[in-house]
């Protein structure tokens, strides 16, 4: 993968985090899932949320988009506490994401998926009609999916199908984007293109949290990051400082990896 420059990092225009989890605990029975982890993913960034399988990735998106309530601990965004919120309402206040299973409409064209979600967020007169066709057009360009617009869903590759899913939940003018796991599936050269993709987002002030096994794009284009094993954040910090954090490597990225 060639190399790409980190974003910058940069906060609301109030000082305060876009998304934050402040001690979120989730247990399910006896069982801790998810132990007082506290992240913040700032405006114009990309924060990286990475650990073992089972670690708690997934449990920690569930709490902040409101799929799953905390045991313990609060989210924000934008400062407001939206813990007791429901999903759509976080959704309305500018929260999106992606699922590590594809939740596509498989027999729907590339288009008329993003259009779904265009339609689910704007109201139907004709200047809704004008604009989303408008808005459709310009995400299937920034996301390089134009040559397959019109294509179903189900006969183009996982990869450029996983890229459909961040065009989607782009139409719906997300200030916070959440995604799990989205470059599985793609070709090298897709995930080259896909990481040059956050990191124009981020740059046009989006903030991303980006759960993601693949290491190198992890560290190349995130400013920060988290490392959950076991449901407890075990290091946050700089790519440097996680890559050479001796609980990281001993618990996920392993000696051959920072060698």
């Amino acid at each position: 993968m060639p190399s790409i420059e980190s974003t910058s990092s940069g906060e609301s225009s109030t000082g305060t985090p876009l998304l934050e989890t402040r001690g979120i605990t989730v247990r399910f029975g006896g069982h801790t899932a998810v132990k007082e982890a506290s992240i913040a993913v700032e405006r114009g960034t990309v924060t990286g949320l990475i650990g073992p399988n089972g670690a708690g990735k997934t449990t920690l998106f569930n709490t902040v988009t409101g799929l799953q309530k905390p045991s313990e601990g609060k989210v924000f965004i934008d400062g407001v506490d939206v813990t007791s919120k429901a999903p759509y309402k976080r959704a309305r206040m500018g929260l999106a994401r992606t699922f590590q299973r594809l939740e596509l409409f498989l027999s729907l064209s590339v288009r008329d998926n993003l259009r779904v979600a265009g339609d689910i967020h704007r109201t139907g007169s004709r200047r809704h009609r004008k604009d989303l066709e408008a808005e459709t057009d310009r995400l299937l360009e920034l996301t390089g999916l134009a040559d397959v617009a019109g294509k179903d869903v189900s006969d183009i590759p996982t990869g450029r199908a996983r890229v459909v899913e961040v065009a989607r939940a782009l139409m719906t003018d997300p200030r916070v984007l959440l995604l799990d796991e989205p470059a599985s599936g793609q070709t090298e050269k897709e995930t080259e293109d896909f990481a040059d993709l956050l990191v124009r987002l981020a740059a046009d002030g989006l903030g991303i949290c980006l759960v993601e096994h693949d290491l190198p794009l992890v560290m190349k284009v995130c400013s920060q990051i988290h490392v959950l094993d076991y449901g407890a954040l075990i290091a946050s910090g700089t790519p440097e400082h996680v890559r050479n954090d001796p609980a990281v490597i001993a618990a996920y990225i392993g000696t051959e990896a920072v060698a």
